[in-house]
C-alpha cells in the first residue's frame, strides 16, 4: 500500500503567521508519524496579489521551523493547462456558463432583492449569485463574448448536483459542531460558484482538486474555515472523476480578540517573531504542538 501524502499549500500574497505555522507543522508531523510524504505547493493563480518576495519568505520561514519537503515544489501558475483541461470537461458536460455582471452590478441586484426579503448567503456569509446569465439567449451570449466584455465562468450548481448525486466525505478532524466520520456534502449551499474568469482559467476550488489528484494527495489537513468548502471540492471531484482524499480540518489559531489571524497582523507573523528572538520550539509550544 502506498504511503499517505500530505501537503501544505500557502498563497504567496503575504507573510506567514502562527496559523500557517500550525498547519504546516501539523501536516509535517502527521506525514512523519505515518511514514508518509510531505509536499509544499504554492497556490499563486492570482498574479495581482502573489509576489516572488512572499514565496521566498515562505521558504525561509518553513526552513527555519525545521520543515523539509519533496522537490520539485508545485507552483499553480505553471500548470494552467491542467486546469484548462478540467474546465473543458465541465463545459462539455454542459455545466459552465459565462456571467457578465460586474461586482458592482451584482451588489445592486442583491440590494434590490433585499428590499423584499433577505437574500440567501453561502456558508462563508457571501450572497449567492443573483444574476440571470444562465438563462441568457444564445445570441446574446455570443454577442457579449465577441464584444470583449469581462466575464466569470460559473458552475450551474443545480445541474451539477443533479448529475453528481448525493455526496459525502470522511472527516477525521474537528468539524463544526463536532462533526466527524462521514459528513454529508451540501454543495448547493454555495450557489453558482465562479470556476474561472476570462483572464484566469481556474479558481481556487478547481485548482485545488486538480492539484490534489495530480499530486496523489491522500490526506487534506487544513483549517476549519475551509470545512464547508469541502462540499464544493467533493462535487468537482465527482464530476471530474478524481479520487477522494480523507479530510482533517484543524482548529484555527486566533488572536487575543478571538479573531482568525490575518497575514497583515504583524504580532503573529513568523518573520517578526523570529526577529525578536523566538525559536522554532517556542512556536510549536505557542500553537499547542508537543
Amino acid at each position: 500500500m502506498p504511503p499517505p501524502v500530505f501537503r501544505f499549500a500557502p498563497s504567496p500574497n503575504g507573510y506567514l503567521h502562527l496559523g500557517h505555522a500550525f498547519s504546516a507543522m501539523l501536516n509535517a508531523d502527521l506525514a512523519r508519524e505515518s511514514g508518509g510524504r510531505f509536499l509544499l505547493r504554492i497556490e499563486d493563480i492570482d498574479p495581482t496579489r502573489c509576489r516572488a518576495e512572499f514565496e521566498d519568505a515562505i521558504d525561509q520561514d518553513l526552513t527555519w521551523l525545521g520543515l523539509t519537503w519533496e522537490k520539485p515544489m508545485r507552483r499553480q501558475s505553471e500548470h494552467f493547462a491542467a486546469y484548462r483541461e478540467a474546465l473543458e470537461k465541465l463545459t462539455a458536460l454542459g455545466l459552465i456558463y459565462p456571467a457578465f455582471e460586474s461586482r458592482a452590478e451584482i451588489a445592486r441586484l442583491i440590494a434590490e432583492q433585499e428590499k423584499q426579503a433577505p437574500w440567501p448567503r453561502d456558508p462563508d456569509g457571501a450572497p449567492l449569485y443573483p444574476g440571470t446569465a444562465r438563462t441568457l439567449l444564445f445570441e446574446e451570449r455570443v454577442r457579449l463574448l465577441q464584444s470583449g466584455a469581462a466575464y466569470a465562468l460559473r458552475l450551474d450548481m443545480a445541474a451539477a448536483c443533479s448529475l453528481a448525486g448525493e455526496l459525502s466525505w470522511i472527516e477525521r478532524g474537528e468539524g463544526f459542531g463536532g462533526e466527524t466520520g462521514t459528513v454529508a456534502a451540501d454543495p448547493a449551499a454555495w450557489g453558482d460558484i465562479i470556476i474561472a474568469r476570462k483572464e484566469t482559467p481556474t479558481s481556487y476550488h478547481l485548482a485545488v482538486v486538480v492539484d490534489d489528484a495530480l499530486q496523489g494527495v491522500t490526506e487534506v489537513v487544513r483549517g476549519q474555515d475551509l470545512f464547508w468548502s469541502t462540499s464544493v471540492h467533493r462535487l468537482l471531484q465527482q464530476l471530474l472523476g478524481l479520487p477522494q482524499p480523507t479530510y482533517r480540518h484543524h482548529r484555527l489559531i486566533r488572536d487575543t480578540a478571538g479573531q482568525k489571524l490575518s497575514k497583515s497582523t504583524k504580532a503573529t507573523g513568523l518573520r517578526e517573531l523570529r526577529a525578536v528572538g523566538a525559536t522554532p520550539a517556542e512556536i510549536r509550544r505557542r500553537v499547542g504542538l508537543a
